[in-house]
C-alpha cells in the first residue's frame, strides 16, 4: 500500500522589527504579522536599544528579550484571540 502523507512545518519568526506603536514579526512562510506594541506593556515602555536586543528561541517558535524578561510565542501573535495578551477590552481581533 502506497501513502503519502504530508508533513507540516510548524511556522516560525524569521526576522523582527517595531515601528512606534507596533511590532512585527516575518513568518518562516513569507508573511509579516503585525500586532500593537500595547499588547506587550515592557516592550511599549522599552527604548529602541532594548527592543531591538531580541533573539529567536525555540528555533524561531517564539522571539526572547532577555534584557527585559520578555517571551513571546509565533503562535500567540498568529492567534491572539487563544492567549492571554493585555488588550484592551474593546479591541476587535
Amino acid at each position: 500500500m502506497n501513502t503519502s502523507s504530508r508533513q507540516t512545518l510548524p511556522l516560525v519568526a524569521c526576522d523582527v522589527w517595531f515601528s512606534s506603536d507596533m511590532l512585527f514579526v516575518r513568518l518562516s512562510d513569507g508573511r509579516e504579522v503585525g500586532v500593537p506594541l500595547e499588547w506587550f506593556p515592557r516592550l511599549k515602555k522599552a527604548s529602541r536599544e532594548d527592543r531591538n536586543r531580541w533573539k529567536l528561541i525555540g528555533r524561531g517558535i517564539g522571539i526572547r528579550w532577555e534584557n527585559l524578561d520578555e517571551d513571546i510565542s509565533v503562535q500567540s501573535l498568529i492567534h491572539p484571540e487563544m492567549h492571554a495578551f493585555c488588550i484592551p477590552a474593546d479591541f476587535n481581533v
